[in-house]
């Protein structure tokens, strides 16, 4: 028997998934990798500020003001994108929220935290439009789903690499965490800067043929608008990923600050090591919301299976494996479908209206959640955030976008 030809296959499919994509691709996802391995702030927030003396309650304020911001964020980056170019607005964003994730670490007063966790939101996701838009820019159209998973897989090779070296530091000084993600910001700015040379607006847009009518703003695309609707179902009960869960393993589980970062940095590997693939053996098949269904209804088991487990070690990496697999199905998905029905002049406010989806979640999924375990335990959130996961999951399989 040949033990070499399943090792050949396997590095054959995965040269092949990696093929095809642009250098300026693959050059901005090494700007996201450096950008994200410095990821330590926000999945360590709600423990930080209730360590500092706040209640759950109150830290789940905090985290949903960072999707507040990033609501406001989300609609000036698309806006801005559209009008002065997604380099510009990508420089801008990365130096400015570099500052301002080391002047929040210095703040001690619950208001001055509150304010200046709503501005570093606002800034720092006003990126992710203009990012989303230079991923379009950058891909040709038959591998443009795989250029977003390439970008999110720096993202979570980032994460993983954020998220285990975040639990080590964060289980002896919680400050650093906000001088890694400050300065991961501006080294990864100044990478963009001189890795991606700026160019006009004018050269940024690629004229491409299509059959739609142009519409000028998402907001007068109804079936847009419905998607969007169902990502902000979908988006909340994601959330609870970086709010309420790593309370759940400290308070319910027992588990380390070291474990939970283990956990956090599980996501990343499994998305580095499998997405990349799935995407490849799927992005040709046309069946966006059979796969968005799929990763959705994967999310919903992810959490209810803490009622149906023994709460034990175990049970929360299952849970990650299975919100994994569940965001790998959906997310890259999701991008391909605002991607294709938008038109490079308007792209940016497409891709600003998404980011403001995620960035509304961000708010009313860390507050949802942690005022429904304050006042109804955990079990109860759990059944309820399956529950929403479960009814997304057939909207998203009955629509027709």
């Amino acid at each position: 028997m040949n033990i070499t030809k399943p090792f050949s296959s396997t590095l054959a499919l995965y040269k092949n998934a990696y093929s095809g994509l642009s250098q300026s691709t693959w050059l901005l996802s090494a700007v996201m990798l450096v950008n994200r391995s410095g990821t330590m702030v926000l999945p360590f927030m709600t423990i930080y500020l209730t360590a500092m003396g706040f209640s759950l309650f109150q830290a789940g304020i905090v985290v949903g003001l960072f999707g507040a911001g990033a609501i406001c964020g989300g609609y000036l980056g698309g806006k801005f994108t559209d009008t002065w170019g997604f380099h510009c607005i990508q420089l801008f964003t990365l130096s400015g929220g570099g500052l301002l994730f080391i002047v929040l670490g210095l703040m001690k007063s619950y208001s001055l935290i509150c304010l200046f966790t709503f501005i570093l939101s606002l800034v720092n996701d006003a990126f992710r439009p203009a990012n989303n838009t230079a991923i379009a820019h950058y891909s040709k159209e038959e591998n443009r789903t795989r250029s977003y998973s390439l970008n999110r897989l720096a993202i979570n090779l980032g994460w993983a690499i954020g998220g285990t070296l975040g639990g080590f530091i964060a289980s002896f000084n919680y400050h650093l965490l906000f001088w890694i993600d400050g300065i991961t910001n501006l080294v990864a700015a100044f990478l963009l800067h001189y890795l991606l040379k700026s160019k006009p607006v004018g050269e940024q847009q690629i004229k491409v043929k299509t059959d739609r009518p142009l519409v000028r703003s998402p907001f007068q695309d109804r079936q847009y608008l419905l998607f969007i609707f169902f990502v902000i179902l979908y988006a909340t009960c994601f959330f609870q990923l970086f709010s309420t869960l790593p309370v759940f393993y400290k308070n319910r589980l027992q588990l380390s600050e070291f474990f939970i970062g283990m956990l956090m940095g599980l996501n990343g590997i499994i998305i580095v090591v499998v997405e990349m693939l799935v995407i490849f053996r799927l992005e040709t098949k046309n069946k966006m919301m059979l796969f968005i269904s799929t990763g959705v209804l994967l999310t919903a088991l992810s959490y209810v299976i803490f009622n149906l487990l023994p709460h034990h070690p175990l049970t929360a990496v299952i849970s990650v494996i299975l919100v994994t697999f569940g965001e790998m199905f959906a997310m890259p998905f999701m991008n391909t479908f605002w991607t294709s029905r938008s038109v490079p002049e308007n792209r940016g406010q497409y891709a600003g209206l998404y980011t403001m989806a995620w960035s509304l979640a961000q708010v009313a999924g860390p507050i949802g959640g942690t005022w429904i375990a304050g006042h109804y335990g955990f079990n109860i959130l759990w059944w309820v955030t399956g529950g929403v996961c479960l009814i997304t999951c057939i909207l998203f399989r009955t629509f027709k976008g």
